[in-house]
């Protein structure tokens, strides 16, 4: 009998997760050890429960999920952790495997792919959905300038995504757990850097960009 590979979910949709848990319950080798909707709770979780892959949301509270990348490659450096986002993979995928992550999956794909994508991680080998797989040839092969959006931080893209979605300040700070001034300091960085004069030329740079 195959050893059993053990997951914790870190997503702050509740029932999002039980939906993911739902899934990889069809695995036999597949338990999940805990969950986790915040960055303080998976910490807390991380400290009791045992993890060899981590399913990890980007848009988490309070603290996005390439930070919490960022920290994991410090404090659990054995873990393997699987994206698992709602923002598609020409967005943030590539930046997820150069930050460290191990795959990316795309919430709106086929849930049962996750069950692949958990053994994979396991093999010792990235997943790659064949359209990240495609951003990577291309990116290898073709090294041409960075678009201006792909110099912003997450963070600013984020504050971009949510502006063109025609989300107000107030809610973007709201969503993401930080203050008002904040997130107009990031609006006032992504109109710095993509030489923008407003949220109006903000909305069209990210619908000719395909962000939204």
């Amino acid at each position: 009998m195959s050893e059993t590979i053990r997951v914790v979910l870190c997503d702050d949709h509740a029932v999002l997760r039980r939906g993911i848990r739902d899934t990889l319950s069809d695995a036999p080798d597949v338990e999940v050890t805990g969950e986790a909707g915040s960055y303080p709770e998976l910490r807390e979780v991380l400290r009791t429960a045992a993890c060899d892959v981590l399913l990890l949301d980007l848009n988490l509270p309070g603290r996005s999920g390439l930070e919490v990348l960022a920290s994991l490659k410090e404090t659990h450096p054995a873990i393997k952790v699987l994206i698992v986002s709602m923002y598609p993979e020409d967005q943030y995928a590539l930046r997820c495997i150069r930050a460290g992550a191990q795959g990316y999956a795309n919430k709106a794909g086929d849930p049962l792919l996750l069950i692949d994508a958990v053994h994979t991680l396991m093999q010792g080998r990235k997943y790659l959905t064949p359209e990240v797989a495609q951003l990577l040839a291309d990116s290898l092969a073709q090294p041409v300038a960075e678009l201006p959006h792909e110099q912003l931080s997450e963070r600013e893209l984020q504050t971009l995504v949510k502006i063109a979605s025609g989300r107000r300040l107030s809610d973007i700070a709201e969503e993401l757990m930080l203050s008002p001034k904040t997130v107009s300091v990031y609006r006032a960085r992504v109109l710095e850097k993509l030489k923008l004069s407003n949220n109006a030329e903000l909305t069209v740079y990210a619908i000719r960009n395909q962000l939204v």
